[in-house]
Parts: structure tokens; C-alpha cells; sequence
């Protein structure tokens, strides 16, 4: 499989466009929203291809990146959306619309498993067991070929992954169910940033 992996600096060019379905993606340097930052975004429009932007972390301005992120015609793929849309809104600002989750998909749709990971996802429906050694590496700095392409394939299956999950949860009359739970995703993103932490569902 040919890959088309491109490195962009502070922001997406301008001449880049995709369609009405991307796949999106964060790297941090840890998972401390009051401490860490984001790093970058990856984007792949489902063609083998995946568009990393490294943000200059100074001002964090990226007029292109925001304009696709924020286009609410445009489907966005997340696995853990969660963690990826609250560093979104800290750091650029923006509350994004018309989102999928596969990490929620797969817990609605994949009962038979406690395995929900990116990891688990890729080698059941991709066939590809691939290597997660680079996830806890320094995205903060200058990046590696083999940091790229680890970015990479967090974004570069997650299409073709949304749609084996999508024909199980309708196959299993469960997709009216996470239809309405992904619904709650940017208030529960909300709650994060306001530092709700716990389940506030329990007792």
C-alpha cells in the first residue's frame, strides 16, 4: 500500500481540500489538559493518505486547520473523541460539530470484546496488527519517519473502520442507540474541561 504522508508546519495549506468525510487525530505531550499541550492534527481523507500538522505551539495559529475542523458539513472520524475535541477547544479554540467516536461505536457495537482500542480495531477489521511503541514518544519536538508514520496510521484506517462498525450496529438494531450517545459527546467534553472527572451518572 502506497502511502502519501506529508509533514506540514503551523497550519494546513490552503490549497488542500477534502471531501465530506475526514478522519482526525491529536498527539499530546501527555494527557494533562491544565499542563500538556496539543502537538499536532492529523487528518487522512480515506485515500492512504494523512496530512500532519505540527502547530507552533507559541500562538497556535492555524486559520486553515480551524476552517476544516470547524466546517459542520464536514463528518469527522475521532477514535476517543473525548480526549482529542477537549484539547481541541483549549487549545484552538473551537467547539466542533458532526462527529463520530469508533472508540464509542465499538463498546455499542462490539459487545463480544472488552478490547475497544485503535490497536484491537485495526487488526480485527484491517487485518494489520500494528506497533503502539511510539504513543507514549516526545511529539513536542522535532518528529522522526517512524513517529510520521505511527501519526499516520491513527488516522489512515479509521474510514474503512467506521464502516464495518456502522453495519454491526445497524445489523444489531443498536445504531439508534449510539446515534443518541454520540450526541453527548461535546457536552461530556464540556464537563472535562469544567473538571467533572467522574461518572455523573452513579449513584
Amino acid at each position: 500500500m502506497n502511502l502519501d504522508i506529508k509533514l506540514h508546519k503551523k497550519d494546513l495549506p490552503e490549497e488542500i481540500k477534502f471531501s465530506d468525510k475526514i478522519a482526525v487525530d491529536c498527539e499530546f505531550t501527555g494527557l494533562n489538559i491544565e499542563r500538556d499541550r496539543l502537538c499536532l492534527v492529523q487528518i487522512s481523507s480515506g485515500n492512504n493518505d494523512a496530512h500532519i500538522i505540527q502547530l507552533d505551539k507559541d500562538n497556535y495559529d492555524a486559520p486553515n486547520l480551524k476552517k476544516i475542523l470547524s466546517d459542520k458539513k464536514i463528518n469527522k472520524l475521532f477514535h476517543f473523541a473525548r480526549a482529542d475535541l477537549l484539547f481541541i477547544k483549549k487549545n484552538l479554540n473551537l467547539n466542533i460539530e458532526n462527529i463520530n467516536c469508533t472508540k464509542i461505536m465499538s463498546k455499542i457495537a462490539r459487545s463480544y470484546t472488552d478490547k475497544h482500542g485503535l490497536k484491537d480495531l485495526i487488526k480485527e477489521f484491517i487485518g494489520i496488527d500494528i506497533s503502539k511503541q511510539l504513543q507514549s514518544s516526545d511529539f513536542g519536538g522535532e518528529l522522526t519517519e517512524k513517529q510520521l508514520k505511527y501519526c499516520a496510521q491513527d488516522v489512515l484506517y479509521l474510514h474503512k473502520i467506521y464502516e464495518f462498525l456502522h453495519k454491526i450496529l445497524v445489523r444489531e438494531n443498536r445504531i439508534n442507540l449510539y446515534n443518541e450517545t454520540v450526541k453527548f459527546i461535546n457536552t461530556r467534553v464540556e464537563l472535562d474541561y469544567a473538571s467533572f472527572k467522574e461518572d455523573i451518572w452513579s449513584h
